[in-house]
């Protein structure tokens, strides 16, 4: 009598939790970008140059990149909801005296415990890797940083018309309400004691001496620097590549955004079902390919517009796959560990920023991308194969 073969088991669905972190990160998203669209007018009310009222991005960025590692060390020890309650109090602290601000110091000491609040981006996806089974990772950092990529989207457009509306200082005053929100919301339905173990020193020096670790740090450093270098100047690089309305060209950024959202996911999908480390070569491979024929769209804005989506899909693509390579590479330290990715990503957009800046004199805005493609290239070779380790001799 034959017996019917068991099915395989079903994959649980992820935890609900996750929808949440998602949302925080669209905030925080917000908050973080949602600038750049309105720094003409708060420039012109606090009586500095649009360039130095660019500084509040650079501000924010190198205080993620310096200053949100030490949050994660010291609070080594406390459950990871409280330190997530630290993080989005700093947040929503640092958005309410950004938009109160008077001077433009005030405001940089604003942007400045923004970047530190934004720690709760590498820890939800810490607490996201840990409440999954390992085929799951991607997945789950999928759905957490589908926040920070619809940020782009609809945040960072929302945050520009309000602030070019009725002033700058609505779009800090909303998001500073809406991190408020997602505190209360963080305290309410975060149980006390998920997620991660603690992070401390304890074992990272020896971590940061592993190969594996430094070039996945490396990667991402590259990458970011690729992307930014095309990106802080996307809307002048459009322009320069075909002649656009105001309509078209916001219709454009659009596209080029919901190109982020689907990048997302589909990273998180194919990490899963391919592995990191495969799902990353046919990335980074795409993305230089897309970066160096753009210059080559010129005067064929569909053309141009696929090139750019291929640059954006691949590269809002890699952070899931790139997280799960950390989470792999020691489990136990991945909050640390996707701390010191993020300073990576936030180092990498302050550099693609200047070195994008830097070419535009002698490439000129339509062959930029050329400069990220460079850059590509670099990230690729830290991906190429290597050759086993010989047997310790006996």
């Amino acid at each position: 009598m034959s017996t019917a073969p068991t099915p395989p088991p079903a994959t649980p669905a992820l935890p609900p939790v996750l929808w949440l972190f998602a949302l925080c990160n669209f905030v925080i998203g917000t908050g973080a970008f949602g600038m750049t669209g309105y720094l003409g007018p708060l420039a012109d009310d606090l009586g500095v140059s649009v360039s130095a009222a660019g500084q509040t991005m650079t501000a924010y960025a190198l205080a993620n990149a310096l200053l949100a590692p030490w949050v994660m060390v010291g609070t080594g020890r406390w459950p990871r909801r409280r330190v997530m309650l630290l993080a989005l109090g700093l947040f929503t602290a640092g958005t309410a005296l950004s938009a109160a601000a008077p001077a433009l110091g005030w405001l940089l000491a604003g942007r400045v415990l923004m970047g530190v609040g934004a720690v709760f981006t590498p820890l939800a996806a810490g607490v996201a890797v840990a409440l999954v089974a390992p085929q799951q990772r991607g997945k789950a950092l999928a759905r957490t940083f589908l926040g920070m990529s619809l940020s782009y989207v609809l945040g960072v457009p929302f945050g520009a018309w309000l602030g070019l509306a009725h002033g700058w200082p609505w779009p800090l005053w909303t998001v500073a309400a809406a991190s408020l929100l997602m505190l209360w919301l963080v305290w309410r339905r975060v149980p006390a004691h998920i997620g991660t173990p603690g992070t401390g020193f304890a074992g990272l020096g020896g971590l940061l001496r592993q190969r594996e670790v430094l070039l996945t740090l490396g990667f991402t450093l590259l990458y970011f620097t690729a992307i930014f270098t095309v990106s802080a100047y996307m809307g002048p690089v459009q322009l320069a590549l075909n002649p656009l309305s105001p309509r078209a060209l916001t219709a454009t950024l659009v596209v080029l955004g919901l190109a982020g959202v689907a990048g997302t996911l589909i990273g998180g999908w194919a990490a899963d079902r391919h592995g990191p480390r495969h799902t990353l070569r046919w990335q980074i491979g795409c993305m230089t390919m897309a970066l160096a024929l753009a210059p080559l769209t010129a005067g064929h804005h569909t053309l141009t517009v696929l090139a750019f989506a291929v640059m954006t899909v691949c590269g809002f693509g890699m952070m899931t796959p790139q997280q799960s390579r950390l989470a792999e590479c020691a489990f136990a330290q991945a909050p640390m560990l996707l701390s010191l990715n993020a300073s990576m990503v936030y180092i990498g957009t302050a550099a693609g920023a200047a070195v994008g800046g830097a070419a535009i004199a002698w490439l000129g805005f339509a062959r930029l991308s050329w400069i990220g493609a460079a850059f590509a290239v670099l990230g690729a070779l830290t991906l190429l194969p290597r050759s086993p380790s010989p047997p310790p001799h006996r």
